[in-house]
């Protein structure tokens, strides 16, 4: 009996330790060290990240038609979604649980604070929003922060 309980923990532990990650790719700079910043944030969330070195970022912002308006430094590719910029690992999961008829989501240029990923080089929260840009190009609000 006791052998039988051992195997169930042990079963049980197994299973806990290999939740399936959520891949995604992440497209950067090899220079820039708050996008490495970012993968960090988001392989500590749970995601598998296939970080992807580019020199001209400028190709995959058009490949994905990410308008100048919604850039940042790093580009995320995960499924047929965009995510742009310091967007929360929480974003992203909401994004593929939600599963919206959209292109992607974005955090446009470079907010800094300690509630922005990757980008913790003040000592204060930032007030920012991820919006998300519909296939139109068009944007609204997904989540705000401060």
């Amino acid at each position: 009996m006791k052998r039988l309980v051992f195997l169930a923990v042990i079963a049980f532990l197994n299973l806990s330790c290999t939740e399936k990650k959520i891949k995604i790719q992440a497209y950067m700079s090899p220079t820039c060290g708050c996008c490495k910043k970012w993968v960090s944030h988001l392989e500590d969330n749970g995601f598998e990240v296939e970080s992807v070195f580019r020199d001209n970022m400028r190709i995959i912002k058009s490949k994905y038609n990410i308008s100048q308006e919604y850039i940042s430094c790093h580009t995320g590719v995960i499924g047929s979604y965009f995510v742009e910029g310091h967007v929360p690992a929480e974003d992203i999961k909401r994004l593929i649980s939600e599963n919206p008829d959209i292109a992607g989501i974005t955090v446009p240029g470079m907010p800094a604070g300690l509630n922005v990923p990757g980008m913790e080089t003040v000592n204060k929260n930032a007030e920012y929003d991820v919006l998300y840009v519909r296939k139109d190009g068009s944007s609204d609000v997904w989540k705000h922060y401060n």
